[in-house]
């Protein structure tokens, strides 16, 4: 193979193969791949702007029985550290999220065995009657599966009558990498890869927004997540002409601290910062059919997420007011509503506070000035 033509071809937005990828991944430069990358995204993003969004993660219950091998955050049934969120402390987390500008929730929670489809439904009913304006970008292609299991439904079923209750958006939570060799090890509780993709093409069928996800540097050969890359592409390729279907990709690197993948098998994080580069770059260049990459400053920190925004990602996320899944397993990274402005500005670029669904916001006037802490 001939790294020129490979990243010519990828310049002309074509669909570079698995065996391509590979090859780009270990014998091109990080140079030539941040600037491909970077040619790309100055023609899928021609506005040049970084867009950043202001949100809360809230957890609907940290009870789980998938036994992910990566998470810190979650209880068994029964145990006494256990909840289920009640409505009081919405209200209180929902205010505070509107009053610091925040448009959206991001609702995730475990595989509670027994909550289904009437609670969640009920709860976004709830909460969109008390908030209409908040954005319930919420649970995520596992617990879909879950629930659909639950109540013997399908994954089409299940999602249009949580749209129909006021979900806005879908999450790409549960990716890890797709591939079940690693999910078996590493998330054996959680709905296979084949079954996370087709949750996402239901979702794409009722025009439901999606994001996808890879969580690497844990397990996983190269090959997979070039495997994972290429799935996600060819779900992108089928959505109908029209539709959302994915509309970011967001990679980062498992965190260890504390998690049994570390303390049992002795698995660590050893992404390095130029690593997680070279992924941001080469996830523009597989996935030319996804318009938005966005840089995961919460596990690698300010200055990785800046030079990402050079390798091609346009997006630096949210401020997250409030998240605890990831920070459970070590990642200490923090952003204000003004810091993150500041990164994005001294990395060269304007930041342009968005919507889930990427769309500009303009009415929240004041932002600029406000410092959020929390």
């Amino acid at each position: 193979m001939n790294i020129p033509e490979l990243l010519n071809r990828a310049l002309n937005f074509e669909f570079l193969t698995l065996e391509e990828g590979l090859y780009l991944y270990h014998n091109a430069s990080t140079p030539e791949l941040m600037y491909v990358a970077n040619e790309l995204r100055k023609i899928q993003v021609p506005h040049g702007k970084v867009t950043w969004q202001i949100d809360r993660n809230v957890n609907t219950t940290n009870v789980c029985i998938a036994n992910c091998k990566f998470c810190n955050f979650y209880r068994r049934p029964g145990h006494d550290e256990s909840y289920i969120t009640d409505i009081e402390s919405y209200k209180i987390k929902i205010e505070e999220t509107i009053k610091f500008g925040g448009d959206q929730l991001l609702l995730q929670g475990g595989h509670h065995p027994d909550l289904g489809l009437k609670f969640y439904a009920d709860l976004f009913k709830e909460l969109k009657s008390l908030y209409p304006t908040i954005k319930l970008h919420a649970l995520g292609p596992p617990e879909i599966a879950h629930v659909a299991k639950l109540e013997n439904r399908s994954h089409y079923e299940v999602l249009k009558a949580l749209q129909e209750a006021g979900l806005d958006s879908l999450p790409g939570a549960g990716a890890e990498i797709l591939n079940d060799r690693v999910r078996r090890l590493i998330s054996k509780g959680k709905c296979g890869g084949q079954e996370w993709l087709d949750v996402m093409r239901a979702a794409h069928q009722l025009n439901i927004p999606t994001s996808a996800t890879m969580m690497f540097g844990h397990i996983e050969t190269i090959e997979e997540r070039f495997e994972h890359l290429i799935w996600i592409r060819e779900v992108q390729s089928e959505k109908p002409e029209g539709n959302y279907g994915f509309i970011a990709f967001i990679p980062w690197p498992f965190q260890d601290d504390g998690t049994l993948l570390k303390k049992v098998r002795g698995i660590t994080n050893n992404v390095s910062g130029d690593e997680y580069i070279r992924m941001i770059a080469l996830s523009r260049i597989m996935l030319p059919n996804i318009k938005n990459i966005q840089a995961s400053w919460l596990t690698v920190g300010k200055q990785v997420a800046q030079i990402c925004l050079h390798a091609g990602a346009n997006d630096f996320g949210s401020i997250m007011i409030e998240e605890n899944v990831v920070s459970a397993a070590g990642a200490p990274h923090r952003f204000t509503s003004n810091g993150i402005q500041d990164s994005i500005k001294d990395a060269g670029f304007e930041p342009q506070l968005r919507t889930q669904r990427y769309e500009w916001r303009t009415d929240v006037k004041e932002l600029a000035q406000q410092e959020i802490d929390y």
